[in-house]
């Protein structure tokens, strides 16, 4: 029988390879999909790793990609160090797009371009609010906030579809379940002349800074994460559970949604069904591949930005499904799990 034993000391060093051999595993996996699919591996792999980087233009996509999977797997990053287990991202994001899109409905084409900071902070606002249901039903009725959290996303997408399929629907959109285009001044402003990057990605770098400050250089940051290494010496310590399960639950939801705004006023200029990609789920994989660290979350968002841009390429190009994409990214994720199981354990074989 094969059976798993703890590692007394795991190697730091694979900790820290363990997504590159992820990747690389990743990778070996894609190719035999891609012969299996009758497909070159090496036309195929192109769309996945060399076309999102290939020119300029190419960068800034992967760079616009990258802006709310950065976000959001910050936020989730806070979560998890803290030990509370956020995986409603999604909701939080279809909330703050909702409110920054509605905020962002009440332009026009004389309104100040200043609307988009209340624009922004309508966003932010919304992903806390989604996300302090779950911290209120988790700290009021000790509710399980995996599940609340996911079932939140659900009540998020069926407000969306509400608001654009009634009173938020464009009356001049040929029945289509949509909002009207927002007004110019409402919306982000290019970062770089002749691409579609906004101002998106450098308030994620920006937020890639405050986040590391805060973990690793706060005393409140320091108190968040031993209650989620150690909560008895936390205990021990008055370290408030209580604080840090509302402190990260809405910092994640409001990182979320900025996320939705900065997308809502950004690439989409409106609200539609398909706000999301279900970028709060693949910021789960974005939080792990990199480490909880927000510098491995800046590599690992561009990573999950090159499988999404990939996948697309990979359906107009080669005529593969969409579907590729969930699949990379459900690869990292697996081969991660099961790098991450061999270095913290050792295969015994006992009979």
């Amino acid at each position: 029988m094969l059976r798993l034993e703890p590692r007394s000391a795991p190697s730091r060093a694979m900790v820290w390879l363990s997504p590159l051999l992820a990747l690389v595993i990743t990778v070996a996996f894609g190719v035999a999909i891609f012969l299996a699919m009758g497909k070159s591996p090496l036309h195929g792999l192109s769309m996945f790793f060399w076309e999102p980087l290939k020119n300029a233009y190419s960068l800034s996509e992967l760079a616009l990609k990258a802006s709310p999977l950065i976000l959001i797997g910050l936020g989730l990053a806070a979560c998890y160090r803290s030990n509370v287990w956020n995986i409603g991202a999604e909701g939080q994001y279809i909330v703050g797009a909702i409110f920054g899109g509605g905020v962002a409905l009440l332009a026009g084409d004389n309104t100040s371009h200043a609307i988009v900071l209340p624009i922004l902070l309508a966003g932010v606002v919304g992903g806390m609010v989604w996300a302090a249901l779950v911290a209120a039903l988790r700290d009021w009725f000790n509710a399980n906030e995996i599940l609340v959290s996911l079932m939140l996303v659900y009540v998020a997408q069926y407000l969306l579809d509400y608001l654009v399929y009634g009173p938020w629907k464009d009356p001049e959109g040929y029945n289509f379940p949509q909002t009207k285009i927002f007004a110019d001044p409402a919306l982000l402003g290019h970062l770089i002349e002749g691409t579609r990057l906004n101002w998106g990605f450098p308030i994620a770098l920006v937020a890639v800074a405050l986040v590391w400050v805060f973990l690793f250089r706060s005393v409140q940051g320091f108190r968040l994460q031993v209650g989620g290494l150690a909560p008895g010496a936390a205990r021990y310590a008055g370290y408030s559970s209580r604080k840090a399960l509302w402190t990260v639950l809405l910092m994640s939801g409001g990182f979320a949604g900025l996320a939705g705004s900065l997308d809502a006023i950004g690439p989409l200029q409106q609200l539609t069904p398909q706000v999301s990609q279900g970028y709060g789920f693949a910021a789960i994989i974005v939080a792990f591949v990199g480490r909880l660290n927000p510098v491995g979350i800046v590599l690992s968002g561009a990573l999950m930005a090159m499988f999404y841009i990939g996948g697309e390429l990979a359906q107009s190009r080669l005529g593969l499904p969409n579907a590729m994409t969930g699949v990379f990214q459900g690869l990292l994720l697996f081969s991660l799990l099961a790098c991450d199981t061999l270095i913290h354990h050792r295969i015994r074989f006992k009979r």
